[in-house]
């Protein structure tokens, strides 16, 4: 499949990106993700293997929808869980290290 990634043209085949991946430690998740022989990779990553290109040379977005084209399942952003802040009768309560009363 032809894609641009950074303004340069890419003919990607799926089979080739599954083997340039092989052997390679995937880095910690800290943005957009995507599954390559059962391992989650950045996209960053697989785009910096995949056109020998600066990973600040190229956007993430670029590399998602080119991987997704390929049909590789691509994973956005995970959005974390809201803090749940204790009240101040929990707060008190812990900090005497007797249970909280529920208020009617």
């Amino acid at each position: 499949m032809r894609c641009v990634i950074a303004r340069f043209p890419f003919e990607l085949v799926k089979s080739e990106v599954q083997l340039a991946m092989k052997g390679i430690k995937p880095e910690p998740i800290t943005g957009e993700s995507v599954v390559i022989s059962r391992r989650t990779y950045p996209v960053k990553q697989v785009g910096e293997v995949i056109t020998r290109q600066d990973r600040r040379d190229f956007s993430s977005s670029e590399v998602t929808r080119a991987l997704t084209r390929l049909g590789f399942t691509c994973r956005s952003v995970p959005v974390p869980a809201p803090v749940v802040e204790p009240t101040p009768l929990e707060t008190a309560s812990a900090m005497l290290g007797t249970p909280a009363q529920a208020q009617n």
